[in-house]
């Protein structure tokens, strides 16, 4: 009896380690994969560093290459990149803060906000609103640029007039992706606040998450300013000719040997004049990890680990279906299939023949791409069955343009780590 109880007792012990090793060799195997698709001749990554989220929860994480090729120093899973184009999300994640504080309206005229008026010059008599600014549907275009000194006010920026706008179309009926829209919601956050926006950030977002990082590189400490990745492709910069054969060339946040300088004027800046050099629209400095964070947050409906950073009312208004592209009625431009629907800040994919992001798979996602300087970005999730991918790649060898996914607007690359990566979640 005695033999049978303890017999008993360790049975659960006993089942516990294969399953440890199975989950183990699962893990292994994934690794593998990724590290054959970052050393894919097709297309090289100079770096990758993912995570994977189930039920709300890591799953998986894994980086390789080399976070500095000229120093020889490895990615890790705390390695920061500047992330692009999903820094918009999470700058959407302050605004949503100062919303529920009483501070920003998304329906109210910017104007009141930016001290001065922003109108459209061939549709005077409509209002730009957050909302507006926040969908990509406020007619503003990024033809005459999207970042100026410190020193430039916006408000002389937008007195220059017309290259900024549709001539077309007016604010609301129409989706073209713009990123001067983030520096005017920067601004707006600023001028409201008192706080400038690279710090006002911190305060909102990350410091309450726990979250290294920032959209000011050299105000970082000097340990996560060593583990910045630089961004490479094997492109010219001034030329901007691919050789796939040729060496890695730094792009941006190339910090081996010169530290990170704070944009030009800072010292005498005045929150609300001009927050574009701190980039909203992309210039934020995080790793997988990190963003894992804030994936964890938004599956929870706005709280972490006991930390609430939204409400869900404000989390569910953020991932409000605002604008779904109509081909009948030409409401909007796709980028070549890329866009097909908007949130609040947020890209939504519909899970479709075409733009599948995962072929056979059930993922309904939302989240942001990213996409500059080399750098490929990917933060996607599912919120219904909170499952969730971040990928970070470190530049690449081959323009991505010529190597086309299959079944989506994404690169092949990029494509095949998906695809890794939901096949891991399904062996959790």
């Amino acid at each position: 009896m005695l033999g049978l109880a303890l017999l008993g007792a360790v049975h659960p012990l006993l089942h516990a380690a294969p399953a440890m090793q199975t989950r183990k060799a699962v893990d292994r195997a994934t690794d593998r994969a990724l590290a054959a698709i970052a050393a894919d001749p097709a297309c090289l990554l100079a770096s990758l560093s993912v995570l994977a989220i189930r039920n709300g929860r890591p799953l998986y994480q894994f980086a390789c290459g080399q976070r500095s090729i000229g120093a020889n120093l490895p990615a890790n899973a705390n390695t920061l990149y500047r992330i692009a184009s999903i820094s918009k999300l999470i700058t959407t994640i302050g605004v949503m803060r100062m919303v529920e504080a009483g501070q920003l309206d998304v329906d109210a005229d910017v104007s009141r906000y930016l001290g001065f008026t922003l109108r459209n010059p061939h549709f005077r008599d409509r209002p730009i609103t957050l909302r507006s600014l926040l969908t990509h549907t406020s007619s503003l275009r990024d033809d005459a640029g999207y970042s100026w000194p410190l020193a430039t006010a916006l408000s002389a920026v937008f007195a220059g007039g017309g290259a900024m706008w549709s001539a077309d179309v007016g604010p609301g009926a129409f989706f073209t992706y713009c990123n001067l829209g983030w520096g005017v919601i920067g601004t707006i956050m600023e001028r409201v606040s008192g706080e400038r926006f690279d710090q006002l950030m911190r305060r909102l977002v990350l410091a309450p998450l726990g979250v290294h990082g920032g959209y000011n590189p050299s105000a970082l400490p000097a340990a996560d300013v060593a583990n910045i990745a630089t961004i490479y492709r094997k492109q010219t910069v001034d030329t901007e000719v691919w050789n796939s054969a040729g060496p890695w060339i730094a792009q941006v946040d190339d910090f081996t040997n010169r530290a990170p300088q704070p944009p030009a004027g800072i010292e005498a800046y005045v929150a609300g004049a001009n927050a574009t050099p701190f980039s909203p629209t992309g210039g934020l400095r995080i790793s997988a990890a990190g963003l894992g964070v804030v994936m964890q947050m938004l599956m929870a409906g706005g709280v972490f680990q006991g930390t609430r950073l939204l409400k869900p009312e404000t989390v569910e208004l953020m991932f409000g279906r605002q604008w779904t592209f109509d081909g009948a009625r030409a409401n909007g431009a796709t980028n070549n299939g890329l866009f097909q629907a908007w949130g609040l800040g947020n890209q939504q994919f519909i899970d479709a023949p075409g733009s599948r992001l995962i072929e056979g798979a059930d993922f309904d996602a939302c989240g942001h791409l990213g996409d500059a300087y080399g750098l490929r970005s990917m933060f996607l999730f599912d919120r219904t069955q909170k499952t969730g991918f971040i990928v970070l790649t470190g530049g690449t060898s081959s323009d991505p343009d010529t190597v086309k996914g299959s079944h989506s607007a994404l690169a092949a690359f990029e494509e095949r780590i998906l695809a890794a990566l939901w096949e891991r979640t399904r062996h959790a």
